[in-house]
């Protein structure tokens, strides 16, 4: 079949079903991290037990203050989201080729929603808190392995298509963020019980990712799909290789056969992938590290200037940091599916993601609390939503760029390969960034 009879992707079906499974990627991060409310209600010292520890004036300033749990919660649910992912990512760098595309898309997304229907039943049972955060944190590692192959599947997927059909993931998983952080503030809004309010929270994220279940199923009878998935040469086979690298051998003369003669042939074929795509991979890496050092862990501490009590205070983070930070995060991710600049070969990419930097002192500096060490500059909320804005969309943009442009730098057999390279190096970035919010954290 030649170029001219590629058919078309009729209602943007394809677009479409990758932007479902995008949002079913991140929506189950999303909403554990939107609902830290709800966590930390859950991990509270209970004033009977500070009070039969603490006597006199201590009494009343404990029981207002946050438990060890609480204060922790926020930087331990980063890592134990980022680590895993990071993980499970290059297990599926190494085994993608092996292990069938359905049993990891489908296995993936059967094992998350399992995960998330015994999330919504904990809502409704009474436990300790320190029983409470260690299953929450254990059903964040699980959740995210399975969503680190999900999206290391996913990327690997779209390589095979035209570069535009890399935007539908990642606008997908921007308006996870956007989502979850809307419900949040809807839930707010309606002054319903937070426990109540939790159980419809996650019972909500099943539904999405039924849905994602029923987009994958639809997939490949998609003509369009089939066409790409078809025609995309096939890498050669381990006994291809073999032969090949043994004929090299036997007509060296200056050398015996030696063992083990012969190098993995997914190594080779890894190595030579990564030697084209290294800098994509180096600036995806290095776009989440910035972000995910900073967001949520560090920001979500960040005060409103406005008086204590009042509405503007009680909406400030789920407003200012989540809903915005995740609508222009996705407003950049979008933006690559009509705007692909800088060009694939430019430097300014590298540099603009270099510029980034800067965040790091300006959030430090923004009304994080409580702090130890640095001076408040930037007092007031406009301070922080314009960093916010500015942030959040440069992350969305740039590392869109960089996951489009991965895969396209390769032979068309390699795209793959390429897909789930640049995925793992952005779950490397993410695991980085947890890490160095502990360090950021610690120096406010």
């Amino acid at each position: 079949m030649t170029a001219t009879n590629v058919p078309r992707d009729k209602y943007n079906a394809v677009w479409l079903i990758f932007f479902i499974l995008g949002l079913g990627t991140l929506l189950p991060w999303n909403f554990f991290m939107t609902a830290t409310m709800y966590f930390t209600s859950r991990l509270k010292d209970s004033p009977m037990e500070i009070r039969a520890n603490l006597t006199g004036n201590d009494t009343a300033e404990a029981v207002s203050s946050r438990s060890v749990l609480e204060a922790k919660f926020n930087n331990v649910m980063t890592l134990c989201a980022m680590v895993p992912l990071l993980v499970f990512t290059c297990l599926n760098s190494v085994v993608h080729q092996r292990i069938p595309q359905s049993l990891r898309v489908m296995g993936s997304l059967g094992w998350i929603l399992g995960l998330f229907l015994l999330t919504a039943i904990i809502v409704k049972v009474d436990m300790s808190p320190m029983v409470f955060f260690i299953i929450t944190m254990i059903k964040i590692i699980f959740i995210n392995s399975f969503g680190a192959i999900l999206q290391g599947s996913l990327f690997g997927m779209a390589g095979l298509l035209p570069t535009s059909y890399t935007t539908p993931i990642m606008s997908g998983q921007g308006l996870a963020g956007t989502f979850a952080a809307f419900a949040m503030i809807c839930t707010l809004a309606s002054g319903s019980e937070l426990q109540d309010s939790a159980f419809g929270y996650f019972i909500t994220a099943c539904v999405v990712i039924l849905l994602a279940i029923l987009a994958y199923v639809l997939l490949p009878r998609m003509e369009f799909y089939r066409y790409f998935q078809s025609s995309a040469p096939q890498p050669p086979s381990d006994e291809e290789n073999k032969l090949t690298l043994l004929a090299k051998e036997s007509t060296s003369e200056s050398k015996p056969v030696a063992e083990p003669v012969l190098e993995s042939s997914f190594a080779l074929s890894f190595l030579t992938v990564f030697k084209k795509i290294w800098l994509m991979a180096l600036c995806v890496s290095f776009a989440f590290t910035i972000t995910i050092g900073m967001f949520p862990a560090v920001t979500v501490d960040t005060k409103s200037s406005a008086s204590p009590g009042s509405s503007w205070e009680k909406y400030f983070i789920p407003v200012s940091c989540f809903l915005l930070f995740n609508l222009l995060d996705w407003a950049g991710r979008s933006l690559t599916a009509v705007c692909l600049w800088p060009s694939m070969d430019s430097m300014l990419l590298p540099l603009l993601l270099a510029v980034r930097l800067v965040f790091i002192p300006l959030f430090m500096l923004c009304n994080v609390q409580p702090r130890g060490h640095l001076p408040v500059v930037f007092q007031h909320d406009a301070w922080f939503i314009v960093f916010m804005i500015i942030f959040a969309f440069s992350n969305g943009y740039l590392a869109s760029l960089c996951m489009c442009y991965g895969p396209k730098k390769v032979l068309p057999h390699e795209a793959e390969t390429a897909g789930a390279i640049m995925a793992f190096f952005l779950s490397l970035g993410l695991a980085q960034g947890a890490g160095l919010s502990f360090l950021i954290r610690s120096l406010v």
